[in-house]
């Protein structure tokens, strides 16, 4: 195990022999680190905090903080981190507000520097957060989501797998799997260009993009839409968990331009 000199670790930390501690590192409390999960100068881990393997924490990342939520009065709850993540500069990620509950974060995640992820989010895996995007608490985020540079994502909202946020955008309602969002919660259209590089092949996009032409092209009430939608009786995969996202939404879906 590499522990800088110049690093402080709390006696309560369990820190595999395979890690990597940098100078200025601080572990504070009963953190656990898995094997060759590397942190880096000036970061901060505390709380119930635990990370698994081969993550990169990079300078001033700080995770399992006490949640931005004032009516958090010091409860027992948790950050659970998978393997294969990487924060870059000045991430922070907090841990649950309420009494063993738990943020979470899974596998083969990049969040990009000054991105934040709020007490009691859930990341899939495979998802990019962009510098300076924003999750408040109770986010779910789904598989290879991709959050670009400056997005907000409100309280308790849904983003689904595959879809993309641009750039400045911001939701107060969940977003549809496989859908490009911009502005204030408009979808533009379909994910096209991740849904290939994620192996769909045209015959599935295709699918796709008329589903989407229903629900957000026509101007119709989205009730509607879905309707027209199920009497086409489809049996792809694709087509019906966008439904069951849609059907189960209780903030409300983006709607369309």
């Amino acid at each position: 195990m590499a522990i800088h000199p110049t690093a402080v670790i709390d006696p309560r930390a369990e820190i595999d022999a395979g890690a990597e501690i940098g100078p200025y590192v601080v572990v504070d409390g009963p953190v656990r680190i898995k094997s060759r999960t590397r942190v880096m100068a000036h970061a901060y881990i505390t709380g119930w905090t635990e990370v698994g393997e081969d993550n990169e924490i990079h300078a001033g990342v700080i995770l399992g903080d006490a949640p931005q939520d004032k009516a958090y009065r010091g409860e027992k709850s948790y950050l659970r981190i998978g393997d294969h993540n990487v924060f870059r500069e000045y991430v922070q990620v907090h841990r649950g507000t309420v009494a063993e509950s738990s943020t979470l974060i899974g596998n083969h995640n990049y969040l990009m520097a000054g991105s934040h992820v709020g007490h009691n989010c859930k990341l899939g895996d495979h998802i990019v957060l962009a510098n300076g995007a924003l999750l408040g608490g109770y986010v779910e985020v789904g598989d290879r989501a991709f959050i670009s540079g400056n997005c907000v994502v409100h309280q308790f909202v849904r983003v689904g797998e595959l879809s993309l946020m641009r750039g400045l955008s911001g939701t107060s309602r969940d977003v549809p799997p496989y859908a490009i969002v911009d502005w204030q919660h408009r979808v533009r259209g379909v994910n096209a260009v991740g849904l290939k590089r994620a192996g769909f092949d045209e015959r599935r996009i295709r699918e796709i993009k008329e589903v989407f032409r229903i629900l957000f092209r026509k101007g119709r009430n989205l009730s509607l839409a879905l309707k027209e939608i199920e009497v086409r009786d489809s049996n792809s995969v694709d087509v019906l968990a966008l439904l069951e996202f849609i059907k189960s939404s209780k903030r409300g879906v983006c709607f369309g331009a």
